[in-house]
């Protein structure tokens, strides 16, 4: 569950930024972080569009703010956004979850509000609840939709801490 709340807050903003990837390739394994004890990789599940991710401080004791960047081209308006989380690990289904991010009357961000193709950077804190992660391997899905159901941003994510 720890694990759940800190993975969601890493990954409220993120959104796709290329476009134009041919549908039977896979996109490339990211690394958003790796140092004591704990490496995130992610990589894009959206056929259309990767997207960069990173986080500053990694470690399996997470700290209460933890500082992201992540820069993104919209390609879908975000008046309202939606996050869906599923964790699993070891085949068992963990937690499904899902979050308003941006709502029409209560934005939580800067960015909601955003129409297709423009840019969106964030570089600095998300607040976290401040947790350490118990040893294993986590496989999260993460996807950020709109009003309409269409998709902003896809990602398959691995978490390891030993």
């Amino acid at each position: 569950m720890i694990t759940v709340t800190a993975v969601f807050l890493l990954w409220t903003l993120i959104a796709p930024s290329s476009g134009g990837h041919g549908e039977s390739e896979a996109w490339p394994l990211h690394r958003a972080c790796h140092q004591d004890g704990l490496e995130i990789l992610y990589r894009s599940c959206d056929p259309l569009q990767d997207f960069g991710f990173s986080i500053d401080q990694c470690s399996k004791q997470l700290q209460p703010n933890l500082n992201i960047r992540i820069g993104l081209i919209l390609r879908e308006d975000i008046r309202e956004l939606f996050l869906d989380i599923a964790l699993v690990t070891k085949g068992s289904s963990i937690l499904n979850f899902s979050y308003p991010i941006c709502e029409r009357d209560l934005p939580k961000f800067s960015f909601c509000g955003r129409r297709k193709g423009e840019q969106i950077y964030y570089a600095g804190p998300i607040n976290n609840l401040g947790a350490i992660i118990p040893p294993g391997e986590y496989q999260v899905l993460l996807e950020l939709y709109n009003e309409k159901r269409s998709t902003v941003a896809c990602a398959n994510v691995t978490a390891i801490c030993s």
